[in-house]
């Protein structure tokens, strides 16, 4: 009996995740548009009676609040902090949840995509309808056969 390791699947899922999904890319962009947007809302409000962001925390926080949808986001006073909030808020939403669609699509798509699976797939469903073949179609599959086996005796003869 094989023995796995307790956190080989986790660390291997956060592998595949960083390695081949955009996540990484995402967040990274995720974080400077937020650090971007925020310091422009801050400045925006900086000085506006009644603002309640009177901070950079404060803006970072309303950043976070906005982007995610929470519904607790302070409403701004300037009209530019306004306009900027607006984008930020859809921008932010579409990066978030866009790269968590992205994510678990491309992770669960990936076995789907290799070459090998779809020429195993190919194979076996060839396989299933060997009843069905005439002697000559049996024959040209016995040739391609023979062909794929001599092809991966030379591949590993490489190795």
């Amino acid at each position: 009996m094989r023995r796995v390791k307790r956190n080989s699947r986790p660390k291997r899922f956060i592998k595949d995740i960083t390695t081949h999904t955009p996540f990484a890319k995402m967040i990274f962009l995720l974080v400077v548009l937020w650090f971007a947007f925020s310091t422009g809302f801050y400045f925006a409000e900086r000085g506006i009676d009644g603002a309640t962001i009177t901070s950079y925390g404060d803006a970072l926080y309303w950043g976070i609040a906005a982007f995610s949808t929470a519904g607790i986001a302070d409403t701004p006073q300037s009209d530019i902090a306004q306009l900027i909030g607006g984008i930020w808020i859809v921008v932010g939403s579409v990066i978030f949840f866009g790269t968590i669609v992205a994510t678990v699509t491309t992770y669960f798509m990936r076995p789907m995509q290799r070459p090998g699976k779809k020429i195993i797939d190919t194979i076996e469903y060839n396989l299933e309808q060997l009843n069905d073949l005439t002697i000559e179609e049996l024959d040209l599959l016995k040739k391609t056969v023979d062909t794929l086996i001599i092809h991966v005796e030379r591949l590993k003869k490489k190795q």
